[in-house]
């Protein structure tokens, strides 16, 4: 984590927490049972109502922006857990990307950091070639024998201590990426609904395979599917950095997109994507061009669990034998509100035993780039949902984030868990094709 110096007595700026956000915390303390941080801690300033006192006495300028204040707002996962708990409405999660803006753009940090920052936030996610080339060459260095060498020369010993947490934070990469494209992919029977599908930027270079596979199942399900091209990642990532402008760009470039297709809805099968493009309507509330379409985008965008629920879904007619568990996505269950969803359609494929995990909705700890920036702590939450999946006896933990998935999976591995880390929709298209 990077240290900050004091630069500013308060908030300024446009990007500021609001006020009226900062004022409709009255304290209850309803959220400290449902925050991750403050179970693990136990301490005030690991909570959400510790987290706003410290944004209200830097508003109100008794406390400047220093160190320590830095590093609660840091260790905070916005998982959003204490929104969906708190009876007031606090809009936590706007509160927490306002603040980490304000970070951004007046905090004095190193220059290792700021170039990281300008690298991955500003060159690498709003470009998707970039990003596809990134993933090639991650692919080159794991399947010719580069990491191998790296590793049995003791070579990875000579990086920075950061640089060496990335390299073992890396996933198996898969051959196929996933690409956008011009062509429709037709729907199987009559058409039930036309669809726009997300790609992102992740899960088509890491989880390809996934993507193909809710393809298939909103076909098998009568949607006719475009994934058009020139989308963008949809900056969920940048906001939680604080990288506020770059993801105002994103979220402009995919209203422009989507709506020019011609859908019913815009799918989206990674929770933290679907939060934020359901929240474009507040990320762009104040620009006059976009201001109605981001609302009208907004309107339009679900979740995949939620949409072929509501289609309803077409249940698969083969058993599928597996004895599986649930984890819930944070900004499925907490910010987008969809717990049932998921769990509807894994109970509708024949054969199949959902167990419940205890715990199922508390973060496993991936948090975007949280297990990267705050890799000690994402290991020791990764270490309670490791444990509470052991405790179900299942071999297949599902969800439906490619953050969580690749948390979960890395988890499965250093415990020594035998058995596999999926999509929901992939559980789906498994049963179908047994048909």
């Amino acid at each position: 984590m990077e240290r900050a110096t004091v630069t500013l007595p308060g908030f300024a700026g446009p990007d500021a927490p609001q006020e009226a956000d900062l004022y409709r915390c009255v304290h209850c303390g309803l959220c400290l049972s449902a925050c991750p941080t403050y179970l693990e801690t136990g301490l005030e300033t690991e909570s959400p109502r510790g987290r706003i006192a410290l944004m209200r006495a830097v508003h109100e300028g008794r406390i400047g922006i220093s160190n320590r204040v830095v590093s609660h707002w840091e260790l905070c996962l916005q998982c959003r857990a204490c929104e969906a708990v708190c009876p007031s409405g606090v809009p936590y999660g706007r509160l927490m990307e306002r603040a980490r803006a304000q970070l951004a753009r007046h905090r004095r940090i190193s220059l290792r950091a700021r170039l990281l920052r300008w690298l991955v936030f500003r060159q690498l996610l709003p470009h998707r070639g970039r990003l596809y080339l990134a993933g090639w060459l991650t692919r080159m260095y794991q399947r010719t024998g580069l990491r191998g060498l790296a590793h049995g020369t003791g070579a990875l010993r000579l990086l920075p201590s950061w640089l060496r947490d990335a390299e073992a934070a890396l996933p198996d990469m898969p051959r196929r990426v996933f690409r956008p494209g011009r062509q429709a992919y037709p729907p199987e029977g009559v058409r039930r609904a036309r669809v726009a599908l997300l790609s992102g930027c992740v899960m088509p270079i890491v989880q390809g395979p996934t993507m193909e596979a809710a393809v298939r199942v909103l076909q098998r399900n009568g949607c006719e599917v475009v994934v058009p091209v020139g989308q963008a990642c949809c900056g969920a990532l940048n906001l939680h950095a604080g990288e506020r402008t770059v993801a105002m760009k994103m979220a402009r470039r995919n209203i422009e997109v989507f709506l020019r297709m011609g859908v019913d809805k815009v799918v989206v099968a990674s929770a933290g994507c679907g939060s934020a493009m359901k929240e474009y309507r507040d990320l762009l509330k104040d620009d006059p061009q976009y201001a109605q379409r981001a609302e009208e985008l907004s309107r339009m965008t679900v979740d995949i669990t939620e949409f072929l629920v509501s289609l309803p879904l077409d249940p698969p007619k083969r058993e599928l034998p597996l004895r599986v568990t649930y984890q819930d996505p944070c900004h499925l269950a907490h910010a987008q509100r969809i717990k049932d969803a998921p769990r509807q359609l894994l109970r509708a494929i024949p054969g199949l035993d959902l167990v419940e995990m205890e715990g199922a909705s508390l973060c496993c700890g991936a948090a975007g780039t949280y297990l990267l920036a705050q890799r000690q702590f994402s290991r020791r939450l990764l270490r309670s949902k490791m444990e509470a999946v052991a405790q179900t006896g299942a071999p297949v933990v599902a969800t439906a984030n490619p953050g969580c998935m690749l948390q979960l999976q890395a988890g499965l591995a250093e415990r020594g868990i035998r058995g596999r880390v999926c999509h929901v929709v992939e559980l789906l298209d498994e049963a179908y094709r047994q048909e």
